[in-house]
């Protein structure tokens, strides 16, 4: 009750509409714009660095390389379109930024995590399909449907999401009981359709590509392990490369951790609640997913010696040099 009494008006000149916020302590506020403000740079700076290191480099044009590009530049937009909105939701009391901006950032939001959702499957396939089947994995998965593929997902995303918002979009304020509150109320129906396409299907289909994956994985491990003779060698099936081993690893530690991140968010829907940003753990489970986009490029950095190599050509400008994209980094 005191709070409420010691609560300002977010439009002071809307006596009677106008909302009422706790305002944050100065010094608190202060220290909390700066460190999601550090977030958001690291992660568009971190994710600009591999967006340029796989367009640059010519080595790195490959097909699973380029579904790591669509997934590093919705984790970019995540950092520089989606961080700073959510980081002002989150420490001012009042939404100050209009209607529009309201509806923007949703959609805005909630694509960009559908693209995500989206690249990993893509990346699932991709490693799935070159582990168990490493002979017809370049006639199966070439450059031209893979870009084919990353099209038809931020295009279905996109689609797909200005359906689920199209009420909230047409009227911003439908849920909203005073001028300065931005408040979406996406309802049982629709937040359980959102579970079984976004979150339910497609965890389902990378958990069982990557169970396949270990299993195959593990069984090749073990044949080029024991002790065969020369005939049996020779009749034995092809096994996928190492190095194609080493990036299903590596992918495959990205969507755990993506899983980790993503099953909070979730949760309401699992529980048959309809989701809400007004309930207190909204903003905590949204910045835990969004933070996921800072985590994948440390990843890549630390697992990937490609990509501590183009890190390295790029900040010592080794990049502008002439004919730097035929550089040997893998």
């Amino acid at each position: 009750m005191d709070d409420l009494e010691g609560a300002e008006l977010c439009y002071p000149q809307l006596l009677n509409s106008s909302c009422r916020g706790v305002m944050r302590p100065r010094p608190e506020a202060v220290l909390l714009y700066t460190l999601l403000s550090c977030i958001a740079v690291l992660t568009v700076a971190l994710n600009l660095l591999v967006i340029i290191s796989i367009s640059h480099f010519r080595q790195l044009h490959t097909p699973t390389n380029l579904l790591l590009l669509s997934l590093a530049i919705s984790d970019l937009l995540v950092g520089l379109l989606v961080m700073p909105v959510e980081t002002v939701r989150f420490i001012e009391a009042c939404w100050l930024l209009g209607d529009l901006m309201c509806a923007l950032s949703y959609i805005i939001g909630f694509t960009l995590t559908s693209a995500s959702v989206g690249n990993m499957v893509l990346i699932s396939v991709d490693r799935f399909v070159a582990i168990c089947y490493p002979l017809q994995y370049p006639s199966i998965i070439t450059r031209s449907r893979v870009e084919l593929s990353v099209c038809l997902c931020w295009a279905c995303s996109l689609l797909y999401n200005g359906l689920i918002l199209k009420d909230h979009l047409r009227q911003p304020d439908r849920h909203n009981s005073c001028y300065g509150e931005c408040l979406v109320v996406i309802d049982y129906v629709s937040g359980t359709v959102d579970l079984v396409f976004t979150f339910i299907g497609p965890c389902s289909v990378i958990v069982i590509l990557y169970m396949r994956v270990f299993v195959v994985a593990v069984s090749q491990a073990r044949a080029l392990r024991s002790h065969v003779t020369v005939a049996a060698a020779r009749a034995a099936p092809v096994t996928a490369k190492k190095s194609e081993k080493k990036a299903a690893r590596t992918l495959g530690i990205v969507i755990l951790v993506f899983l980790m991140s993503f099953c909070p968010y979730y949760y309401p829907s699992l529980a048959g609640q309809d989701i809400s940003n007004s309930v207190s753990s909204w903003a905590i489970v949204s910045w835990l997913l969004y933070f996921n986009s800072c985590l994948n490029p440390l990843i890549y950095a630390f697992f990937y010696p490609w990509f501590r190599k183009a890190i390295k050509f790029t900040v010592t400008l080794k990049i502008i040099e002439q004919d730097s994209s035929q550089a040997n980094i893998l």
